[in-house]
């Protein structure tokens, strides 16, 4: 019995034992270092006094990770996924940057070789907003930010493979807000086909950081993306510089939308090939909107081929500043299926320029692409709703550097091409083409905020 009894008690305490150490082998926490005024939490370090739903993110993620929607991440300055690792971030998440400026402003960066999988759903959209946004886990919208709260953070950034045409013929390039120093910056390559991940039902708002002239962080930043990556159903909201911005690269975009941007909704630059498929843009409201659509063409003698595709687009002006769009630098591409609602009142600005000011010999620039034939850009199938206004009043040349060069012939060789029956393009009293706004209802924080 005595015998027994003791076998009993060993049993007892290698069972004890064996809790122990599987509790240890298990703790997210064991081999965690957290520095002063920190305590572990599920294996990250988060401020004393914070919640325990709250994760602090910041420096480079250099393996696959997890985000889940049970907490909420906050960005301190830039969050890098480094080249081959996956960040995996679930549907319903809600990650928030920290406040910041210049290249110290909160952003998530996916580097070359990195990927993001962000498989959000209409029901369970995927939330970057302010650190400052009081928008809770389990939310679609706060109730302390609005149209005109911009610049409280950056934004998203994801760099790519895919060919770019940048300056000097260069095949890649150093992204927007990044010096040559840090080397995840980089973009491009020679892979159309590049896959970067997927974003899907993502809502990024209140951010856009402006770092010097001509050089900021936008809603969302593509540097050299190709089309192995799967984006669609994608809202910027509120941001300070450009909605969606896509430095070269093949990828393709569906269902976009960009709501009170303060300088262009869509900006396509470096002959950004894909395609943008059912996207609006909503904007006006005092903040200094600069463009609908800014397009580039190709900066330099690479990848110079490649056309773009708009389709399926509204683009609504609530006040009266900005253009509807600004063709330049030798876009090439194709605007069809757009309708222009509301105060554009510099209308569709296409750019001509001229190599010989004296002899006015034009070159090759958007007024060349559009007027040639054939041409190699083209506005079809789309209307200006409008009861005073005609297609040549709405559309017109852009003299940038030929002083009295643009005159008459010119302007009206672009109204020819612009009007022409197998262009159909129209003013109507009432919008009859355009995007699918439906598919921006109960997920964006346009549909939240009564924009829709």
């Amino acid at each position: 019995m005595k015998n027994l009894k003791s076998m009993n008690n060993l049993l007892l305490l290698v069972a004890l034992g064996l809790l122990t150490f599987l509790s240890a082998c298990t703790d997210p926490c064991k081999d965690v270092s957290c520095a002063a005024n920190e305590t572990c939490v599920d294996g990250n370090c988060i401020p004393d006094g914070s919640s325990s739903d709250e994760i602090q993110v910041t420096g480079f993620i250099t393996s696959d990770q997890t985000w889940t929607a049970d907490k909420c991440y906050v960005l301190n300055g830039r969050v890098v996924v480094q080249s081959s690792a996956t960040l995996t971030i679930e549907p319903g998440t809600l990650i928030k940057g920290a406040a910041g400026s210049g290249t110290s402003a909160s952003a998530l960066v996916i580097a070359r070789g990195g990927k993001i999988m962000a498989n959000g759903t209409a029901a369970a959209p995927i939330i970057f907003t302010a650190a400052s946004d009081n928008i809770q886990i389990g939310q679609l919208t706060g109730t302390n930010l609005g149209a005109t709260d911009n610049e409280l953070w950056g934004g998203v950034i994801v760099l790519g493979n895919a060919p770019i045409s940048d300056a000097n013929g260069d095949t890649e390039g150093q992204i927007e807000g990044f010096p040559a120093s840090e080397t995840y910056g980089a973009y491009g390559g020679t892979n159309a086909s590049d896959n970067s991940g997927n974003l899907h039902y993502i809502s990024i708002r209140h951010g856009g950081i402006s770092i010097g002239d001509g050089n900021e962080i936008n809603g969302l930043t593509l540097g050299g993306v190709g089309t192995g990556t799967s984006i669609h159903h994608v809202e910027v909201a509120a941001n300070l510089d450009d909605g969606i911005e896509c430095f070269g690269g093949t990828v393709n975009i569906d269902d976009a939308i960009v709501v009170y941007q303060g300088d262009d909704a869509i900006d396509l630059d470096q002959n950004y090939s894909g395609t943008i498929d059912n996207f609006m843009v909503i904007t006006g409201n005092g903040i200094g909107t600069d463009e609908g659509l800014e397009i580039d063409g190709p900066e330099g003698s690479t990848y110079t081929s490649g056309l773009f595709t708009l389709k399926n687009g509204t683009l609504i002006n609530e006040g009266n500043e900005g253009s509807g769009a600004d063709l330049k630098s030798k876009a090439q591409g194709t605007i069809q299926n757009c309708s222009w609602q509301g105060g554009w009142p510099n209308g569709v600005k296409v750019r001509a320029s001229f190599s010989d000011t004296m002899a006015c010999t034009i070159k090759n620039d958007a007024y060349a692409y559009m007027t040639n034939i054939p041409s190699t850009l083209k506005i079809q199938n789309s209307e200006i709703v409008s009861s005073s206004l005609s297609l040549s009043d709405f559309v017109n040349g852009y003299n940038g550097s030929g002083g009295m060069c643009f005159g008459a012939t010119e302007e009206g060789a672009l109204d020819s091409k612009m009007s022409q029956t197998s262009w159909n393009n129209t003013i109507s009293a009432s919008a009859t083409t355009g995007a699918d706004a439906s598919e921006f209802n109960g997920w964006t924080w346009a549909a939240n905020n009564g924009k829709l």
